[in-house]
């Protein structure tokens, strides 16, 4: 048992930016508590963003967000035997998590070598409004569109 209160310790990885986007990315991406697998792969994609688009890397995954984050869902609600999708506003903190998984469900779904360039490509689309979690927004979007006469089912 040491004297000491606290052990200094070295990390095994780099760490990334404490963003917490960044951070929700790191989290999304991590299978099987590899946590500083996740990081790297984040990292490695950051970079190639920067390479690829010219930008700061942090600045394109917030457009990709901004712009995978849907404002709107429909939810079901049962009334008199019939069920209608009664379009609701979505509060902030699942609106956030929503782009998140959409964002990485998307870039696992795509063909590519390695999770950090399927990941880098999915966020320079997104943050040119192209893309599969932006094309999952609009469609969330559209549905709450065509189902708006039943708004005043609202919970």
């Amino acid at each position: 048992m040491p004297r000491r209160t606290s052990i200094p310790r070295k990390l095994k990885y780099e760490t990334v930016p404490l963003n917490k986007t960044i951070d929700r990315f790191v989290v999304k991406v991590m299978l099987s508590g590899k946590r500083g697998l996740a990081e790297r792969i984040i990292r490695q994609s950051l970079a190639r963003i920067e390479a690829q688009a010219n930008r700061p890397g942090l600045e394109v995954v917030d457009a990709a967000l901004r712009n995978a984050t849907p404002l709107i869902e429909v939810k079901p609600r049962r009334v008199g035997g019939a069920t209608y999708q009664v379009p609701v506003e979505i509060r902030g903190e699942r609106r956030t998590s929503l782009g998140v998984r959409w964002l990485v469900q998307a870039a696992r779904k795509r063909s590519g070598k390695s999770m950090s360039e399927k990941l880098a490509a999915e966020f320079i689309d997104a943050s040119n409004n192209l893309g599969a979690a932006c094309k999952r927004r609009e469609e969330t979007h559209k549905m709450a569109e065509a189902n708006k006469a039943f708004s005043h089912f609202r919970f």
